[in-house]
């Protein structure tokens, strides 16, 4: 019953492929790229503001007239960078350094590199870079997420039927670099090949003050190091325009990834990733409704203990809102969210989402889905920068087993 309500989930979402096929250029371009209404005329006819126009209005400067400060040109970028505390589950407090970086080439979808470097009260270092470049006309898509990290964390065993309870401590450096280059087929359609590196190293689990070298009996990389290296080979398709914060359109990835002793991997073992997702603007005023559905699959061979799926450790952390980081882990794991978008002021400075979403992963021993979880929330958004519609966002959810958490990006969660 589960596999086929979660076929049925897919295919809903996969439809919008053909649908999105079949949209027009006016649907599925953004509003500041289409030819008739440039961004800077949808921002005079909105009304919009940012956090800028809060401070100018405090702090007034003298503005040049004939310097257009709205328009997206190709030659000009918008740079953000943020220092602020911040808070999650698996960090507690933390300061955070914020950067971002936006800009678009001729007749090019919106380029976007979003870096971030923390240090956390459970003593925690994180560096992340997350990046995906169009060069004009949409001919290449350059797609990054590179990662380096001291990060002790606990773990809570293999399976949905775990507990919060009793926590394995693990302490380990963490090294992730991928990088993938994807060339246009079609419009909005891409295939492509990248390298895709995970590398913890010294690793120590600890149960309380005992040491840990097996997790739910599964030994490998809970102690020592561990390597995973591969091939990525990708099919992607894209018509969302602006990755940061859509209003419409249709995206979907799908990776193969091979991990070879060849190329340095600890065991040969084979992962598949489905990540579908599907915007709907559903008023005039810029009310959207976004649905998500990501799949995590090994296909073959046993990955390290920290490479298999798990709660939270997609490219942007964002899978899972309600449960803390780490909180499932399994072979396999199946995830879906729904959320609606919408403005609580006219000037769309302010806004908030509802969402919701459900998650499982596979059985160390039965490899089965028994369980499905969800969880649930709300958030509040702050316009940083209009032009590229990216927000701050602050979220809260609930999750079933009485998991809550606080959580904060820079731009829309997915």
């Amino acid at each position: 019953m589960f596999h086929r309500c979660w076929l049925l989930l897919s295919a809903f979402l996969l439809f919008g492929w053909h649908a999105a096929l079949a949209q027009s250029d006016t649907l599925s371009t953004p509003l500041y790229k289409r030819p008739h209404v440039s961004r800077n005329q949808a921002i005079a006819l909105t009304g919009e503001r940012d956090i800028r126009d809060v401070f100018h209005a405090f702090f007034p400067r003298p503005v040049e007239v004939d310097k257009d400060t709205l328009s997206l040109s190709a030659d000009r970028k918008f740079v953000w960078i943020i220092p602020a505390p911040g808070y999650t589950q698996q960090t507690r407090g933390l300061i955070q350094l914020t950067g971002n970086v936006s800009y678009h080439e001729q007749d090019a979808n919106m380029s976007t590199l979003i870096a971030a470097l923390s240090y956390t009260q459970n003593r925690q270092i994180i560096f992340t870079a997350a990046s995906s470049i169009w060069k004009a006309q949409n001919r290449i898509n350059w797609v990054g997420d590179w990662r380096l990290m001291h990060y002790p964390q606990n773990t809570y065993g293999l399976g949905i039927h775990t507990s919060t309870r009793q926590p394995i401590a693990m302490d380990y450096e963490y090294l992730r670099f991928y990088q993938s280059a994807l060339f246009k087929v079609r419009p909005s359609f891409y295939a492509g090949l990248g390298y895709q590196l995970d590398y913890h190293w010294n690793i120590e689990s600890q149960n309380k003050t005992q040491e840990v070298t097996s997790i739910s009996d599964y030994s490998l990389g809970v102690k020592g190091h561990s390597i995973s290296s591969g091939v990525a080979m990708t099919l992607l398709y894209d018509s969302r325009g602006n990755a940061i914060n859509p209003e419409r359109g249709f995206y979907t990835n799908l990776v193969l990834r091979p991990n070879l002793k060849l190329l340095g991997s600890d065991t040969n073992f084979q992962s598949l990733l489905l990540d579908v997702r599907k915007y709907l603007r559903v008023t005039d005023t810029g009310n959207v409704l976004a649905f998500w559905s990501y799949n995590a699959l090994t296909l073959h061979g046993n990955p390290p203990f920290l490479d298999l799926p798990s709660t939270g450790w997609d490219t942007y952390s964002s899978i899972g809102r309600g449960f803390i980081q780490g909180r499932f882990r399994g072979k396999d794991l199946l995830y879906g969210e729904a959320e609606y978008r919408f403005g609580l002021t006219r000037n769309r400075l302010l806004g908030g989402v509802l969402f919701t979403n459900a998650q499982a992963v596979s059985e160390r021993v039965t490899h089965n889905f028994e369980k499905v979880v969800p969880a649930a929330g709300f958030g509040l958004r702050l316009s940083m920068n209009k032009v590229s519609r990216t927000n701050l966002a602050v979220d809260y959810g609930f999750g079933a087993d009485g998991s809550r958490g606080l959580t904060f990006n820079l731009g829309e969660v997915f």
